[in-house]
């Protein structure tokens, strides 16, 4: 198991609610392929943005009532679904929105040069789901909310540093600048490989913290939600703390060793969430 934003979406999840698996599938479907547009194939930059444009004008269809899609548009089987369940669910738009906004922004950034930068991607890329999860469990308080935020950015940045390797044949960093500065890291350490030294083993312990500390912060946000439910979000937290382990344990060499979760690791996983 590799902790990825979209891969470790709960889509017709056994432990996921039979009533709730059509809406979930609807939700995976819209972000998996506008974030393949973002990231997949070998369209350009221009290309990518102006299928992402018309992702935006058809949720803005949704929006005001009236998708109006012809029936052999591509975008027709993501968002007819997409928009009986946003109906049927009382989905908020906005979290729609964001993911695309994130979606353009990878395709036009590769640097973040400080924590604020980054932590407002997560934002827009990883916290609309945990929230428009809430609003199909009818869970919506302002701490619930917060909780998932916390666990959705936690995952992503879990994610962020188990694929330094993989971000960088993309071109992209997602270590802020700032960070890479402090300790002392250039980008040619990463090009290089260089996972011995002192500084990149501090740094990434830095990051590795970091993520941690917001997978615990929103790990109460299990115990609140009901069964099923509750118990799935504990696994996927802590799948997410587990990555971070192997990280830790492999001296955060993710360029030869990216970390994945065996069969000892998802029974100590289903120990802790039963826990």
């Amino acid at each position: 198991m590799a902790v990825d934003h979209y891969e470790n979406f709960p889509v017709a999840s056994l432990l996921l609610p039979r009533r709730l698996r059509t809406p979930v599938r609807d939700i995976y479907r819209y972000a998996r392929s506008a974030d393949d547009i973002a990231d997949e194939g070998f369209a350009s930059v221009e290309q990518r943005l102006e299928q992402l444009a018309g992702y935006r004008a058809a949720l803005q269809q949704i929006h005001t009532g009236r998708l109006t899609l012809a029936p052999d548009d591509p975008r027709t089987p993501v968002f007819e679904p997409l928009s009986r369940s946003i109906g049927q669910y009382s989905l908020p738009i906005q979290p729609f929105f964001d993911l695309i906004s994130a979606f353009e922004q990878d395709i036009t950034t590769t640097r973040y040069t400080d924590d604020a930068e980054l932590l407002d991607y997560c934002r827009r890329s990883a916290n609309p789901v945990g929230r428009l999860m809430l609003h199909l469990y009818q869970r919506t308080s302002p701490q619930d909310l917060s909780d998932a935020d916390a666990i959705c950015t936690g995952l992503q940045l879990t994610n962020f540093w188990q694929d330094v390797a993989i971000d960088w044949q993309k071109e992209r960093i997602y270590i802020p600048q700032e960070k890479l500065d402090r300790y002392g890291v250039t980008e040619g350490d990463i090009a290089g490989q260089r996972h011995t030294s002192s500084a990149w083993r501090k740094l990434m312990q830095a990051q590795g913290q970091q993520a941690r500390e917001l997978l615990n912060a929103g790990l109460p946000l299990t115990k609140r939600l009901p069964g099923r439910i509750g118990f799935e979000l504990k696994l996927v937290v802590h799948g997410g703390l587990r990555i971070l382990d192997r990280l830790d344990q492999l001296h955060y060499d993710m360029f030869f060793h990216r970390p994945t979760l065996h069969k000892s690791d998802w029974i100590l996983l289903f120990w802790r969430a039963l826990r």
